[in-house]
């Protein structure tokens, strides 16, 4: 399995998904289930076979990071259609893992085959994991919050709440493990580069909206627009960072340097 056929397997899970989220908006919940799921089996089917070919987990470079973030949207944006049948849901996670599928066609630069030796630790996986897969939730978050300022109503709070409680708490999970790997790699829990100062940002947003919703549980337009905020702290921490100046000297590099 090779990024040259990325494309093919791009090609079928949108054409799933895209089925499966026309099915979701006209009410068909067990066909759009179903076109959904495999829709998302087919990427994960790539990721595996990607993996294997590779001999270590791709989870390497901003190609691959995009890869399990278009999964992972797809995932959560089916967890929650099955969890709140919200019908738009899919469709609108749809766009989003397709620009990112899109990006990962057009830019085959991006993509390397090497594993720098701090990324040879235990804690790879399990870092990189948590934190895309936090990062696929509070995506779901996001879109959530832009539908609820558009049809002003509340309805929606609760299960962004459910999704922000369990984000941030993988969020938190990564940012543990990171500072674990980081102790192990370079001889210190935390050293306040630009990756991991916007981490903090982002994280602190979240409990912002947390702290929020348990006080004013009533700010709906603020808390809205606090996971629209949080998702552009994701943005940033995730690959905005590696166009800040001093990301030339951050050990949190997609780039043929040590990475974290």
């Amino acid at each position: 399995m090779s990024w040259n056929i990325f494309r093919i397997f791009a090609a079928a899970s949108i054409a799933l998904f895209l089925a499966g989220s026309i099915f979701a908006l006209t009410g068909r919940r067990r066909a759009a289930a179903g076109l959904l799921t495999a829709g998302t089996a087919v990427l994960a089917a790539f990721i595996c076979g990607l993996w294997t070919s590779l001999g270590r987990p791709p989870m390497r470079t901003m190609g691959e990071t995009r890869l399990w973030y278009s999964f992972f949207m797809m995932l959560s944006a089916l967890l929650t259609y099955l969890r709140w049948g919200y019908k738009w849901i899919p469709s609108f996670s749809l766009v989003v893992a397709t620009v990112f599928m899109v990006l990962n066609i057009l830019r085959p630069e991006i993509h390397d085959e090497s594993l720098a030796p701090a990324l040879q630790s235990l804690w790879f996986i399990p870092h990189v994991s948590v934190y895309i897969f936090s990062y696929s939730l509070l995506g779901c978050a996001f879109l959530i919050g832009c539908a609820g300022l558009v049809k002003k109503t509340d309805s929606y709070l609760p299960s962004a709440d459910t999704l922000v409680y369990l984000g941030t708490a993988f969020l938190s999970l990564g940012m543990l493990s990171g500072s674990l790997w980081a102790k192990q790699a370079w001889g210190t829990y935390w050293d306040w580069d630009p990756k991991e100062t916007w981490a903090a940002v982002t994280w602190c947003i979240y409990l912002i909206y947390i702290h929020l919703r348990i006080t004013r549980p009533k700010c709906t337009k603020t808390l809205y627009t606090i996971l629209i905020v949080g998702f552009i702290g994701l943005q940033m921490c995730w690959w905005g960072v590696n166009y800040l100046p001093s990301a030339a000297e951050s050990q949190h590099t997609y780039s043929e340097a040590p990475a974290r």
